[in-house]
């Protein structure tokens, strides 16, 4: 059975780097499978992609040898089970306000006796190159779980939140967090604050133990990220990866038409 490996990175201390997949599509996932990041998440939370697809995309991404995570529309046991049942090597969950939501979602990943993960599927063994006795047997061990750090509630309340047994990390949606951190009238958090605010999930991860991760949206971000000892490092998506080759084509050429493709 295959081990994954995003675990032991981040269990032995080093940074992992990925990119979100959000357009549906089976033929980007192929390539990007093959293009070197250590992962790959499909985003069911905030995109079109049913279980279907999302089946088969993280299908090729394994068989190309990369490791495939889903983002799972939010923290339920059935979009957990689902989403494992059909292949993927660990989910990221949003939105974990409180210790008993990620008490819920870490419960959801694992097979009985420390979890409520019911026994079924097959593709899931397929993935991990394994039959299915050997993967109930080891899944357990295989499994990343990454919850989101998302509202500043949780933020405050870190470590009572996150130091369940059983995460492998917490990753920072930098928007919904800034989101949350607006005033009365709808102003953005001053940046300074927000920037405290990551200072301290940061800090308080250390504390714990627990690896922090965060989405970034340039090169220079991830690797300063990654210096100030982020592990599990997003760096923008495909669309946007489509969107900035796109517009340096339109820039450079001085087309002007292009429309602003600078806000995807």
């Amino acid at each position: 059975m295959r081990t994954n490996p995003i675990k032991q990175l981040l269990k032995s201390g080093k940074p992992t780097v990925g990119t979100w997949l959000s357009l549906g599509s089976v033929t980007a996932a192929r390539f990007l499978a093959r293009s070197g990041f250590d992962w790959l998440t499909v985003d069911v939370e905030h995109s079109l992609v049913n279980v279907e697809t999302t089946t088969h995309m993280i299908a090729s991404i394994a068989d190309a040898g990369s490791v495939p995570l889903v983002r799972v529309p939010s923290n339920r046991h059935d979009h957990i089970k689902r989403v494992l049942d059909n292949g993927g090597f660990g989910v990221v969950v949003p939105m974990v306000n409180t210790r008993q939501e990620a008490q819920d979602a870490v419960s959801a990943c694992l097979y009985p006796p420390f979890g409520t993960r019911s026994v079924g599927g097959s593709v899931h063994a397929l993935n991990f190159a394994a039959n299915p006795v050997d993967y109930y047997a080891r899944a357990n061990d295989e499994i990343l779980i990454v919850l989101q750090c998302e509202h500043i509630q949780a933020v405050r309340n870190f470590e009572d939140v996150y130091s369940v047994p059983g995460i492998d990390a917490v990753f920072v949606g930098p928007n919904d967090l800034a989101a949350s951190m607006r005033s009365a009238d709808g102003k953005p958090p001053h940046p300074d604050v927000f920037k405290q605010a990551l200072a301290d999930i940061l800090a308080a991860a250390k504390r714990i133990g627990v690896p922090a991760g965060i989405h970034t949206f340039s090169i220079e971000e991830a690797k300063s990220r990654i210096a100030d000892g982020w592990q599990f490092i997003a760096v923008n998506s495909e669309l946007k990866f489509l969107t900035d080759g796109a517009k340096q084509v339109v820039d450079g050429l001085g087309l002007g038409k292009g429309g602003d493709l600078a806000k995807y």
